[in-house]
């Protein structure tokens, strides 16, 4: 069983930085596919960045050129480095991991079935 844990969310003002880390407790396969997902109240779970064991990566274009996905195959971690924050980008973030990249869901719900709890990020 696979499960993602993330941390690193917080408060920060407009224009500043986060880090956030997503382990992947349990994960050990060779191949895989995880993706930072975030959402706001009374709106869907929107995905912005995807990363696969082939270093394919992929960003909605709200975060193309803000915000950058890398790993850590060592320890089975996922970062999302967030530069120039903006209000917009306040939500609950959300760390999703697969075996495997379904090909067009990468950055869609349906394309993962290991979810995180989450962590907040608030830009004030």
């Amino acid at each position: 069983h696979v499960q993602p844990v993330e941390s690193g969310g917080g408060s920060v003002e407009a224009g500043g930085s986060l880090r956030l880390s997503c382990v992947a407790e349990g994960y050990t396969r060779a191949r895989w596919c995880m993706a930072w997902f975030r959402q706001v109240p009374g709106k869907e779970r929107e995905g912005i960045a995807s990363l696969d064991s082939d270093r394919t990566t992929m960003y909605a274009d709200s975060v193309r050129g803000r915000f950058t996905v890398s790993q850590d195959n060592a320890n089975n971690t996922l970062f999302l480095q967030m530069n120039s924050l903006k209000p917009e980008d306040t939500g609950m973030y959300y760390c999703a991991a697969d075996r495997y990249c379904r090909g067009g869901l990468v950055l869609h719900v349906a394309g993962y079935n290991y979810w995180g709890q989450g962590t907040q990020v608030t830009v004030s």
